[in-house]
């Protein structure tokens, strides 16, 4: 009888702000509780979420971001969406990151540190992308602990040979 390989997910982070961070973080974490085996790949600015100075200081920006919408204070009122030019106004950032992290903080999300250790606990495998790292002039201990290795595009394509790939 054939042995039986386990399914394979892989990622792809290619942008550093928080809401592009966490969708791979809980498809990774959704997916190990499944049985999948799951790595996740870091580039551009998709390092931000590895890096020990830039992890726990993600933002999410209002402009250009058409999707973004406040909560009105809990009021029956819907969605309030934001004109993109009010996004621009000093402030706002920081504004939107912080309305976005009470959301998450409500619904017991973990940050984003703690979640890549309890994907790296878990098994699943983080990897840095060798330009980019170049790139930027990064090495290994500009990156939280856990990451495996700082890999070519060609390495990742190897070690992910088979595997459903997302790129975000």
């Amino acid at each position: 009888m054939a042995e039986e390989k386990n399914r394979h997910i892989a990622f792809i982070c290619s942008k550093g702000s928080l809401d592009m961070a966490l969708p791979a973080l809980i498809m990774g974490w959704a997916a190990l509780g499944n049985g999948v085996d799951v790595t996740i790949f870091f580039t551009f600015w998709g390092l931000d979420i590895i890096n020990k100075k830039r992890v726990d200081h993600l933002e999410i920006a209002p402009v250009a971001n058409t999707s973004f919408k406040f909560s009105l204070m809990g009021l029956p009122t819907g969605n309030l969406g934001i004109p993109q030019l009010m996004g621009a106004l000093p402030g706002m950032t920081a504004f939107a990151t912080a309305f976005m992290k009470k959301k998450i903080e409500d619904l017991e999300v973990p940050p984003v540190r703690e979640y890549l250790q309890m994907l790296v606990d878990a098994g699943a495998k983080l990897y840095a992308c060798k330009m980019t790292v170049d790139m930027m002039g990064l090495t290994m201990e500009d990156f939280v602990e856990g990451i495996q290795d700082i890999v070519t595009a060609g390495d990742f394509i190897d070690m992910t040979e088979g595997a459903q790939i997302i790129f975000i």
